[in-house]
């Protein structure tokens, strides 16, 4: 099957090397175009290494980049990683249209941050949806699904590259072949059913510490590692990456540090303690939490809190 792709970084790549291993011809590729200097994309740099045709996502908003995007007479469009919006000439251009990966079971948590909000809200399990995309936001037919649970510890990281990106790259691999076997369906979604969340930013990831202490934990594994749930400490914010959950009620009021060692530092919560095990202080790099908390001064007793910081 003549297949185009339209995707970016290493899911792109991945699903590029998938489907050419399965004998599909890829006869076209839009990815973000080098420029700047930037490193070059992993996608764009996989078809330019195979000699496949690469147009620069960005550019397919123009009449000219629309023409060769025609040109290829792809039977099918594949869109794996996509976060341009793009004219519906480009999914029509195919013979057979276009399909599109997103990592929920739609119609649940429609949008660009699906993974972030699956871990946020608490969800027992997330999954894949390969569906025929339309002219809403991810409301189209669906194809294909794949399932699977979302455990305790689980990160943003952690749920997709350990599982909804490899996931991903077989489901995309069988959908095409379900499409070249003519047995491919359109199973329309009960929109009754649908949520849709906002994409993740630094607006939703700041730690309430007197929420209870699931639904701050679950914040900081839905926001690890972007955009980073964060407090404030001395005026400027603290990302706190990766953390545990520990059972168990001690004094104190929520957001209170109750002791640091070379690991890392306890926070009370209300229902539990967290334990902090690697930050990111503002404009600098990521660092075990025991490691800032020394080189910070931070003393036992410290308070974190909604708006200023206070140290007693």
């Amino acid at each position: 099957m003549r297949v185009s792709i339209i995707g970016q970084a290493a899911f792109g790549e991945a699903v590029f090397a998938r489907l050419r291993e399965g004998g599909h011809n890829v006869v076209a590729v839009s990815a973000p175009g080098p420029a700047g200097g930037r490193r070059p994309d992993a996608l764009w740099q996989a078809a330019h290494e195979a000699g496949a045709e690469a147009i620069d996502t960005a550019s397919l908003k123009d009449e000219a980049a629309l023409q060769s995007w025609a040109a290829a007479e792809a039977d099918l469009c594949v869109m794996a990683f996509v976060t341009e919006i793009l004219p519906e000439a480009v999914f029509h251009a195919p013979k057979q249209g276009t399909i599109q990966y997103h990592p929920s079971l739609l119609p649940l948590h429609r949008g660009s941050s699906a993974i972030n909000w699956a871990l946020i809200n608490g969800d027992a399990e997330t999954g894949l949806t390969i569906f025929w995309p339309d002219e809403g936001i991810d409301t189209g037919p669906v194809l294909l699904q794949k399932r699977c649970p979302i455990g305790p510890e689980d990160t943003v990281g952690s749920l997709y590259f350990d599982r909804l990106f490899p996931m991903g790259v077989e489901a995309m691999a069988e959908a095409v072949d379900l499409i070249a076997a003519g047995k491919a369906p359109r199973l329309a979604q009960d929109h009754a059913l649908a949520t849709y969340e906002p994409p993740c930013r630094d607006e939703h990831a700041e730690i309430r510490w007197h929420e209870p202490a699931h639904r701050v934990h679950q914040l900081i594994r839905g926001t690890n590692p972007q955009p980073g749930a964060w407090a404030t400490y001395r005026g400027k914010k603290l990302r706190i990456l990766d953390c545990r959950l520990q059972p168990g009620q001690e004094p104190g009021m929520p957001g209170r540090i109750l002791r640091l060692d070379g690991e890392g530092f306890d926070v009370r919560l209300n229902g539990g303690v967290l334990r902090v095990l690697r930050v990111q202080p503002d404009g600098e790099k990521k660092a075990p939490a025991g490691e800032w908390a020394s080189d910070a001064g931070v003393k036992a007793g410290y308070r974190f809190r909604q708006g200023p910081p206070s140290a007693t």
